[in-house]
């Protein structure tokens, strides 16, 4: 009665959540009918049967109360425990995010787990936590509760069991054990045929944690036979040389966090999210196809600031000396440039405190140095971007006779998305409640980028700057079944709005046509001041000039050993490691990625797309951990 107690909760707990995601898990709401169903149900079927059958053969084994029953007893309701707490989180990040709950994102984020709990707070529903809360009360004191309770109604409590000879204990129980492991390798073996959902949905999510620990832990680092020059340190010793054209203007990042082109004006003009940035648009360069590396805050802030690739696994951004490159603030400070960094959310977001010393800025200012009052919260860790106006009229004023670089990270495209309640109101921009609240936080992305630049013309500036005006990355709302960034290896998430605005040229709007990532934004800004780089190179392109037709962009996933993806023209290939098979889409005849035609490729040509991402991956990653072990050799 105890063991049951638990053990069949326990199951039916485990295969509700798991009927949940796998209905969440259908692109576009997709039927596939009840064999379909049941097929993404096995693993986690036969995982509660192997894991039921593990503990009753263990209770078997310990049947005489002692020492060991006692501990038998505690690891039952511990690692069930854990079994809970995991396969509840990976649900909820599942609905969330339309992705799986993977090792290297429980280990990313355990150590920065203050950076979380904005997240946890205000990001997940209550109604999980309930759930999750019952869940464990129960795991806790349920079985107890439940055998007392007939033990009662039965009149017989407390009765002593019955003896088994030790024999027969050690034999049912060995049985037991071998039926169990049976189940559990039952469950590993999962095969996914539908698009966008893959081995790792189909797992148990217990198993599916587990499995990549063990496959992050024993994968090899892949070594490329063809490598290229070191396409990070290349740039570790760069300096700058003024040249005949050299000007010292002052330069402008406005960071718009979140911010994806298809939800731009300049980029789609029929969805007036930004009008004020389509009417500067109108008069600046704009780069017509500008992608990401990595779709994250700080991997991007990497590629734009330092002019490199950013590292393709969590940390090196974050340690001190953690960047190979010498990135613009270090370049233009030797030039007399005062350099600062403001930003409207925390200073826990990605932690940029450290990431703003590291690419080289003097002063930092977050949303905790910034006076909130009468500014809405935009999410659960940004006020609207105007906070930011402030502060940056009284640093430039104290500055404006110097040239300066200063960047403005705005907050407000980050999810949650609670744009809808500020003194700005709302606009209907879509039927889809997610998609419409990002939207309007779009809007005020650009009301704060107006006001910005107006604050710069009152100034007596607007003449002298050029201003950078990019996203970091994109977002996805379901268009491939994935929510937010991430794991979003697809154009909603990659592709980016990227505009130069120089009053003193670009007046009649110019366009950039080819290919272009984060990295050409140094060496554009570079030509544009007039200034060469010395003893070292960058990796980009500076978009003064037409653009190589021959070149390939490459992409990684935030997730280790998730995805990876390179354009060549307009043919996009994916590769989503053995989690699901490779994907290649035509973005001239389909820009939204809706038919694959890997099948209509040889697998040569395939191994071949499949080799070279790894052999980039491997050359990224070994130039940080080349630079990480010179910094720190012990």
């Amino acid at each position: 009665m105890y063991l049951l107690g638990l053990l069949v909760p326990f199951f039916v707990y485990n295969l509700a959540l798991k009927a949940s995601d796998v209905a969440a898990s259908q692109p576009g709401g997709q039927e596939h009918g009840i064999a379909r169903f049941l097929d993404l149900m096995r693993s986690d079927v036969f995982f509660n049967l192997g894991y039921a059958l593990l503990w009753i053969g263990l209770f078997v084994a310990t049947r005489n109360k002692g020492p060991l029953r006692w501990a038998v007893l505690f690891l039952f309701h511990t690692l069930t425990i854990l079994v809970i707490i995991v396969n509840t989180c990976a649900h909820q990040y599942l609905r969330e995010n339309g992705t799986t709950l993977d090792y290297a994102i429980i280990a990313e984020w355990l150590p920065k787990f203050e950076e979380i709990v904005p997240i946890l707070t205000d990001g997940v529903p209550l109604s999980a936590w309930v759930v999750l809360g019952v869940a464990l009360l129960y795991a806790i004191f349920g079985p107890w509760l439940l055998t007392r309770a007939v033990e009662w109604w039965r009149g017989r409590p407390g009765r002593p069991s019955v003896g088994t000879p030790e024999a027969y204990s050690f034999l049912g129980s060995l049985g037991l054990w071998l039926l169990a492991l049976g189940f559990v390798l039952l469950s590993l073996l999962v095969v996914s045929d539908s698009p966008g959902v893959g081995k790792s949905v189909a797992r148990a999510p217990f198993v599916n944690v587990v499995l990549t620990g063990v496959e992050e832990a024993t994968a090899e680092q892949y070594i490329s036979e063809t490598a290229d020059a070191d396409p990070v340190n290349g740039a570790a010793d760069a300096s700058l040389a003024p040249s005949p054209e050299t000007e010292n203007r002052n330069v402008v990042f406005v960071h718009l966090e979140s911010t994806r082109e298809r939800s731009v004006t300049p980029y789609n003009e029929q969805l007036n999210t930004t009008p004020f940035l389509d009417e500067l648009a109108k008069k600046s360069l704009l780069v017509e196809r500008s992608y990401v590396v990595v779709p994250r805050s700080s991997k991007a802030t990497v590629a734009i600031n330092c002019g490199v690739d950013p590292p393709l696994y969590q940390g090196p951004e974050f340690e001190p000396g953690g960047i190979p490159a010498r990135c613009l603030a270090h370049l233009l400070k030797e030039q007399g440039y005062r350099t600062a960094f403001f930003q409207s959310s925390s200073e826990t977001m990605d932690e940029y405190s450290g990431m703003a010393k590291n690419l080289g800025y003097e002063e930092y200012y977050p949303s905790e140095s910034m006076d909130t009052e009468g500014f809405e919260a935009t999410n659960y860790i940004s006020y609207e971007d105007d906070i930011m106006l402030e502060p940056s009229k009284k640093w430039l004023e104290e500055h404006k006779d110097e040239p300066f670089f200063v960047e403005y990270l705005t907050g407000s495209g980050h999810d949650d998305y609670r744009c809808l309640g500020t003194r700005h109101g709302r606009e209907a921009f879509a039927e889809d409640e997610l998609l419409n609240r990002y939207l309007n936080c779009l809007r005020l992305q650009d009301i704060f980028l107006k006001n910005l630049i107006d604050q710069y013309k009152k100034l007596g500036l607007y003449d002298d700057t050029i201003f950078v005006i990019f996203g970091d990355h994109g977002e996805g709302f379901g268009e491939h079944g994935r929510y937010l960034h991430g794991d979003t290896i697809y154009e909603e998430s990659l592709r980016v709005p990227l505009i130069f605005h120089d009053p003193k040229r670009f007046q009649d709007g110019e366009r950039v046509k080819g290919l272009s990532n984060q990295t050409d934004i140094l060496p554009t800004v570079l030509e544009m001041l007039g200034y060469k780089v010395n003893n070292g190179q960058y990796p980009g392109y500076s978009l003064l000039h037409p653009l190589p037709e021959e070149r390939t962009l490459r992409f990684n996933c935030i997730t280790e050993r998730k995805c990876l993806a390179s354009i060549k023209g307009y043919e996009k290939y994916i590769h989503h490691y053995d989690d699901q098979p490779d994907e290649v889409f035509d973005l001239s005849e389909d820009p939204l990625e809706k038919r694959n035609l890997a099948g209509e490729r040889g697998q040569k040509e395939l191994d071949e797309r499949r080799e070279e991402l790894l052999a980039w991956r491997s050359r990224i990653n070994a130039g940080y951990s080349e630079h990480a072990a010179e910094t720190n050799p012990n």
